[in-house]
């Protein structure tokens, strides 16, 4: 297992990529604490080389936040945890850009209807932010809550798909 990582400019902050042979392992934004302790938790001590645009996984997010929505919806992506947190995140990529679900019918598409916390919680544990969309999903009541990156760039990330109005 080889791992390497590439750290790209995006509008709403700088992101770093992790991927193992090809498919993105990590995505995040660097925040500092949190980021480096999200990083901990998923590779330890492991050694991670720097690699530019590894396997054009930077390009097609760059293009993505230009606005070619697209552009990362076929990427390689391969988070790890539980059984259920990988059920969680399959289900996520299968929400399109510009639209948004709720926390409830997260836990349903997933296979576990009352588990809405549990759904919840596996939605906040996800490692590869934006390609594996937990930004779109939302409150009940359509409130934007909870998003490890922050609410300002969920918000950001929603409105660049289309799935919110944008600020006046």
């Amino acid at each position: 297992m080889s791992l390497v990582q590439d750290r790209i400019e995006t509008p709403i902050g700088d992101v770093v990529l992790v991927a193992e042979d090809g498919a993105l392992r990590l995505m995040d934004f660097d925040d500092g604490p949190r980021f480096a302790a999200f990083m901990k938790r998923h590779f330890g001590d492991q050694p991670i080389a720097r690699e530019t645009n590894p396997n054009g996984l930077s390009d097609a997010v760059r293009a993505y936040m230009a606005g070619d929505l697209d552009a990362i919806d076929t990427l390689p992506a391969r988070p790890r945890g539980t059984a259920f947190q990988e059920r969680v995140w399959a289900e996520l990529r299968k929400i399109p850009a510009g639209e948004t679900i709720t926390y409830r019918e997260l836990a349903k598409r997933a296979g576990r209807p009352k588990a809405i916390r549990a759904a919840g919680a596996a939605n906040g544990q996800n490692p590869v932010s934006v390609v594996v969309p937990c930004h779109r999903v939302i409150g009940t009541d359509g409130t934007l809550t909870g998003y490890g990156g922050g609410l300002e760039r969920k918000k950001w990330l929603l409105q660049h798909e289309g799935a919110l109005p944008l600020a006046d």
